[in-house]
């Protein structure tokens, strides 16, 4: 999320717990203080958090933001310390709010029919954050351009790693899917490759899973395979679970009989 910084203007790394900045000459004039007074925005009755923040008032804040991190640095008692921290955090957060339909348009043209949309958002927020403390206000670049470009390469990095993570579990045991249960095979297949039974591991005097691990599978793929499996949804109200729950004990499961039923993972259970 680094971009061109303008000659009079250059980036200052932060400092243990300072936030980083992006510094300009006009800091040091002695009407500086003034010029950058924050006060009358804080006090603005505009309510950004439910509006759209325009780009002249977004670049504004930035500036007046950046100043307030400039006087941090340079703060030597707690009082200012805890004053322009309180004022830059104040003005950052202000440009979070007006800013975060960015973060909506970013999800909706990425992954608008994904089932993690909910947990981008989240994940777009940080992003979004992380996208106000760097942006330079001093460059001829609007801030929704910039931000948006960043939360959309941030999604990009995502969804990579969700496809990794996809193939990773999906692969190294096909016969137990982390969503729906695919038809299971009959005993005589299984017992003719040879693949270890479900079953052994459903003990209750098998170690490898939790209790509510057992239940879990037991009532996902421990069927005749006559009748259809039941659904995470219906699982978690016979368990009073929600279907997230269901699904990420499943999934935990799972990768815990991925494990056993590679040869080196068969190997340590029966030493």
């Amino acid at each position: 999320m680094r971009e061109p910084v303008s000659p009079n203007t250059r980036r200052v790394s932060r400092s243990a717990a300072l936030p980083s900045y992006v510094y300009h000459p006009a800091f040091d004039r002695p009407d500086a203080t003034k010029a950058f007074a924050a006060k009358s925005l804080l006090d603005d009755p505009v309510d950004y958090s439910s509006r759209y923040m325009p780009d002249d008032a977004t670049r504004d804040h930035a500036r007046r933001m950046h100043h307030a991190a400039h006087r941090l640095h340079a703060a030597r008692t707690p009082a200012d310390r805890a004053r322009w921290q309180a004022t830059y955090f104040a003005l950052r957060d202000r440009v979070v709010l007006g800013n975060r339909k960015l973060i909506y348009r970013a999800v909706r043209r990425r992954m608008a029919t994904s089932s993690r949309a909910d947990d981008m958002i989240g994940d777009c927020h940080i992003v979004l954050i992380q996208a106000v403390a760097a942006f330079n206000p001093w460059l001829d670049i609007r801030f929704s351009t910039y931000a948006y470009t960043c939360l959309v390469r941030a999604l990009s990095r995502m969804c990579q790693r969700l496809s990794a993570d996809w193939l990773a579990r999906a692969l190294s045991l096909d016969a137990l899917p982390d969503g729906e249960p695919r038809p299971r095979p009959s005993g005589d297949q299984l017992a003719s490759t040879g693949s270890l039974r479900l079953d052994e591991y459903l003990r209750d005097d098998h170690p490898l899973l939790s209790d509510r691990e057992k239940v879990v599978l037991a009532r996902r793929f421990g069927g005749d395979g006559q009748a259809p499996s039941p659904t995470l949804e219906k699982v978690g109200r016979d368990l009073g679970l929600s279907k997230e729950r269901v699904r990420q004990v499943q999934v935990s499961a799972l990768d815990k009989l991925r494990k056993a039923l590679t040869p080196v993972g068969s190997d340590h259970l029966t030493r």
